[in-house]
């Protein structure tokens, strides 16, 4: 639905029209000029087009219009005639182009010997330039008066917009320009102004015309309407039938004449019915055979002259058909027809469908006529409230400003609480009657609010660090014995941002947003924009101090894991408090557990035993070979009387170990197998579904 409000007045003294000449060329005329329809509407687009609007009064049978040979065929092809009462319009005639022989410009080059002893011949005079000739199209109509309102297309430059921001403090009240305003009553508010500025180059003036802008872009192309057009067909020749060869001839031998064939044997009697589906036959050429089909003087003639056919049948060999008759072969006709029928896919489809969808919804009417003369700028004032707005800090690192990954921006952030689109364009920063910089706002549909970076602060620093760790265990499946877990891998981004200013500053700052992940537990009044794949989060930096802003990002992977490992417990342990889990997989899976409880220790002690079994055992070896090294050393009794009781403690200890590792053993093959058949009976294929809240 489109959109259309009137020109905001911001006060008494301020200028809604300000007029800009551009550079004055040689005078070429109007693009589109008629006798007797003055210009009375232009309706500027963002897409290089503009609507024209004549009327008047006409007081003849054809109404004629001089167009600029280039802009025909756009003219043709939006041209809408409308008249009190109905359309009286006949015929629109035009002339068409053709070229003459020379006019491609292929003469014959000029010798160069010549070119050495006279001047260069000077250029023909070839009249005036194809693009600036004027064509005539003649509207025929039906009688003689007539009021007209005739629209047309013509290429225009587009039309563009600036905005400029007035910010206030907070707390301060500023009397809204329309009743649809909001009071400032402790909010932050900014002034907001739109200008368009329109360039007439159309070659005549815009004279107390009713001005349109709008915001957007319809789809509109350039149409070749006045240029003839031929479509190539195929040759098909004819150059008669040529024998290239003689054939050779065949010799054939006489032969005896073959005896003929025994005679039919007489067909069976056919019931009634089938009798009357012969005869239905009989139209479509097949023989009808004798019967009670067909009685009467009619039916005994038909059955005579039907035998008689059928006599002459047997004795004559039957013919070969007809060339006539023939049929081509289809697959070549099907190949060629079904290319030539194929139409040619659209080129450039998604450009199409994404200029469609950007039709203009926002229109700006202005209240008043306007003045435009050609070849000048005029720039309007297309609205003037009060928004939402304040300046705040931005921490948006950006490669084309080097100091901005460690400082931020200094930004004006408003809302759009107009009823319509804004588009792209310049925007002019001011506070406290001083200017504070320039920048550029993005298409910024209503009830959208815009960051505008306009500055860089160096009073705040911004130092970042990223950590990357896995955290949480959730069961996820359990299918055929095999145990499945949910982790998060998570990246924690610090901020840390010191302010040396003596005030407090509220710093937003933008985090580009990793794919596939989610914010967790972010800060209150978090901006998560998908469309730009980035996150604005505020965070608030008192004065000469330093705050700490801890984004955490979560992404959720699958591992499986093995029954008896920690993180298997942990998921259990958790499934089985969980509310929204199964009842029967709790049963089984509390049954299990109860198994792993005593299974794990074991596993434990076993593994434990066998850490110490084979360190005992090394120990014992080295004790041996030092026994082995001093044997016959008497003067070492002493340490040989120490190492054997080493050894022997050693050997005593190994035989315990030894002993219980069997009990353990024949204790977890046990336990094994009873776990084994509890898990492989149990089946859960998806995580429990979200809590659902009670009404």
């Amino acid at each position: 639905m489109t959109r259309g409000y009137g020109l905001a007045r911001a006060g008494r003294g301020l200028v809604a029209l300000a007029a800009l000449t551009l550079g004055a060329g040689c005078a070429r005329g109007p693009d589109v000029e008629a006798t007797g329809l003055g210009l009375r509407r232009v309706v500027i687009y963002r897409n290089g087009v503009a609507y024209f609007e004549r009327e008047g009064r006409v007081d003849a049978e054809q109404v004629t219009f001089r167009v600029r040979k280039e802009k025909v065929g756009d003219f043709l092809a939006t041209l809408a005639v409308m008249e009190a009462g109905g359309s009286s319009v006949r015929s629109a005639s035009f002339p068409v182009e053709v070229a003459e022989p020379g006019d491609d410009g292929d003469d014959a080059a000029p010798d160069p010997r010549f070119e050495v002893l006279l001047k260069p011949p000077p250029p023909r005079d070839g009249g005036p330039r194809k693009k600036d000739r004027l064509e005539t199209v003649k509207l025929t109509l039906d009688g003689r008066e007539h009021d007209l309102v005739v629209g047309y297309v013509a290429e225009t430059p587009v039309w563009r917009p600036s905005y400029r921001l007035v910010l206030k403090g907070s707390g301060t009240s500023a009397q809204a320009s329309s009743p649809g305003q909001k009071e400032a009553s402790g909010a932050k508010t900014a002034h907001l102004q739109a200008w368009g500025i329109v360039q007439n180059l159309s070659g005549e003036d815009w004279k107390n015309v009713r001005l349109t802008l709008v915001a957007g872009a319809p789809l509109a192309f350039q149409a070749t309407l006045d240029q003839p057009a031929i479509p190539e067909r195929p040759v098909v020749t004819d150059r008669g039938e040529v024998i290239a060869s003689v054939p050779t001839s065949e010799t054939s031998l006489a032969q005896a004449t073959p005896p003929p064939p025994p005679p039919a044997p007489p067909p069976e009697p056919m019931l009634e019915d089938e009798e009357m589906a012969e005869g239905d036959d009989m139209s479509g050429g097949a023989p009808m055979r004798p019967g009670r089909a067909a009685t009467g003087a009619y039916g005994r003639g038909l059955a005579e002259s039907q035998k008689k056919a059928e006599d002459r049948a047997r004795r004559e060999p039957p013919r070969a058909p007809s060339p006539s008759m023939k049929m081509a072969p289809q697959h070549a006709y099907d190949a060629g027809a079904s290319q030539q029928a194929m139409p040619a896919a659209p080129r450039n489809m998604s450009a199409l469908a994404a200029v469609a969808m950007e039709g203009g919804n926002t229109r700006y009417d202005l209240p008043f006529p306007v003045d435009v003369p050609d070849k000048s700028a005029t720039m309007v004032l297309l609205l003037a409230r009060e928004v939402s707005g304040e300046s705040i800090f931005l921490f948006a690192p950006d490669g084309g400003v080097p100091d901005s990954s460690s400082h931020p921006f200094r930004v004006a952030r408003f809302k759009n609480e107009t009823n319509g689109l804004l588009e792209r364009g310049p925007i002019a920063v001011f506070e406290a009657g001083a200017f504070l910089g320039q920048g550029m706002v993005d298409p910024l549909p209503p009830g959208a609010t815009t960051t505008v970076p306009f500055a860089l602060e160096r009073s705040l620093a911004v130092d970042t660090n990223r950590q990357e760790s896995s955290e949480g265990a959730r069961l996820a499946k359990i299918e055929s014995g095999e145990i499945e877990i949910e982790r998060d891998w998570v990246i924690h981004t610090k901020y840390a941002i010191r302010n040396g200013s003596d005030a407090a500053a509220k710093t937003l700052v933008k985090h580009p947003r990793l794919h596939g992940t989610r914010l967790h537990n972010p800060p209150k009044d978090t901006e998560d924009n998908l469309g730009t794949g980035s996150a604005l989060i505020p965070i608030s930096v008192p004065a000469r101090g330093t705050a700490v802003l801890d984004v955490d990002e979560r992404r959720t992977y699958n591992q499986r894991v093995d029954w008896l490992s920690q993180l298997a417990d942990d998921a259990v342990k958790a499934y089985l408090k969980d509310p929204r889990a199964e009842a029967a997989v709790v049963q089984s899976l509390g049954q299990a557990w109860e198994i792993r409880g005593k299974l794990r220790p074991a596993v434990d002690e076993r593994n434990a035993l066998q850490d110490e079994q084979a360190r005992l055992s090394q120990q014992s070896e080295e004790l041996r070979r030092n026994l082995r090294a001093i044997e016959k050393n008497k003067a070492a009794e002493d340490l040989r009387r120490d190492l054997t009781n080493r050894l022997a403690k050693s050997s005593a200890r190994l035989d315990e170990i030894t002993k219980r590792l069997i009990v353990l053993e024949m204790q977890i093959n046990e336990l094994e197998v009873r776990f084994r058949d509890l898990t492989r009976a149990i089946k859960m294929v998806r995580p429990p579904s979200p809590v659902r809240a009670i009404p």
